[in-house]
């Protein structure tokens, strides 16, 4: 790639869009709060600042179920590795936070299988469609809102690369029809985070641009992008010198949007650092996903109390959907049940820098089509 042309890659495309995400996208505010909505002096420091760190929001039992739905995935996940022969110890007498760990010691990769979970699990989706919730996303959106497919379970085992995640915009990794359009994402802890257990970052008012700039694929053994220093000085006009480390205790959230850079540290403790990742939007076709799945319609104006259709939501694997639309240019893992590797369309987007178990084969396809 020649810095002074990035248009090569299709994940560049010059278009500014600071008018969705800076202060001109707030919605009128309430007169009168529902419960979940935020003062407007807080609504406006998140448009401003492009964040928003809420340290009081969910109950101890929604998390609690939160937390007993995990422990089924791992019990799941245990059980898998057992009777596949990857390990010999089922780590039974191990509690939540520390299980996972003992999995991912014996048999590396653990850890991306469960993130690869493709159904919501039932606590998830009683938080995603949380009342206060979506009186919150009222405050950002308006009336009709939608849940964006692009969700992510969290599963930060400690000093692991593979759920390290560099510096980077939500925005990078979806179509680029994501460009036209604000989307709201709560990243939701279930243990109290710090720096020592892998807590995020942001780079306050790096949204203000309203711009993408060039990401590269995939960081070191990953699967994910990443955007340099010097690419977000040039481009969009903030720098990593200026990152907020953003501790979250356990019932808050992080509140930012598809233009902020931000990462994930390493986790130097001895435990899981649990989370989710849920996105919002209002409806509409454009939702990054390359056309593989549709949005989650959660209220309108129409029908602010509609009962959410999560069945048909669940029944398309986005997982295995971003697989197919890469088979012609990643090698397929035969073994499918333990298959380690994340890929999507995203890696088309970007140069491939570094070729790695999760892009093997691209980067030669991709030069023999050209």
């Amino acid at each position: 790639m020649s810095e002074d042309n990035p248009f090569i890659w299709p994940g560049y495309t010059g278009e500014e869009h600071p008018e969705l995400c800076d202060i001109r996208a707030m919605p009128p505010q309430p007169s009168v709060l529902k419960p979940g909505q935020l003062s407007e002096s807080l609504i406006r420091q998140y448009f401003e600042e492009g964040y928003l760190v809420i340290k009081d929001f969910f109950t101890d039992a929604e998390l609690k179920a939160c937390r007993a739905d995990l422990e089924i995935h791992v019990e799941e996940l245990a059980q898998k590795l057992y009777k596949g022969g990857k390990i010999k110890n089922l780590y039974t007498e191990y509690d939540l936070d520390h299980r996972l760990v003992k999995l991912e010691e014996e048999w590396p990769g653990a850890v991306i299988l469960l993130h690869k979970i493709g159904k919501l699990p039932p606590s998830f989706r009683a938080l995603w469609g949380n009342e206060r919730m979506l009186n919150l996303m009222e405050q950002l959106l308006g009336p009709d809102i939608a849940g964006m497919p692009n969700w992510n379970l969290r599963t930060k085992t400690p000093h692991n690369e593979a759920t390290t995640v560099p510096w980077h915009q939500d925005a990078g990794y979806l179509s680029n029809d994501i460009y036209k359009v604000f989307m709201p994402t709560v990243w939701i802890p279930f243990v109290n985070t710090n720096e020592q257990n892998g807590c995020m970052q942001v780079i306050p008012k790096g949204h203000l641009s309203g711009k993408v700039g060039v990401h590269q694929c995939c960081a070191g053994d990953t699967w994910y992008i990443m955007m340099e220093d010097g690419e977000m000085r040039k481009r969009l006009g903030c720098t990593v010198d200026d990152a907020v480390t953003c501790e979250i205790p356990y019932g808050g959230m992080l509140l930012f949007n598809n233009f902020i850079p931000h990462r994930s540290l390493d986790n130097l403790s001895d435990h899981v650092r649990w989370s989710v990742d849920l996105r919002f939007k209002k409806p509409g076709k454009d939702n990054g996903m390359f056309g593989l799945k549709p949005d989650v319609i959660m209220r309108t104006k129409e029908d602010p109390n509609m009962k959410i259709d999560w069945d048909t939501f669940d029944s398309l694997n986005r997982t295995e959907l971003q697989m197919k639309s890469v088979a012609d240019i990643v090698e397929v893992n035969p073994d499918q049940e333990f298959d380690t590797g994340v890929q999507g369309p995203w890696m088309r987007k970007w140069e491939i820098t570094h070729l790695n178990k999760h892009v093997h084969k691209h980067r030669e396809m991709e030069k023999a089509k050209s």
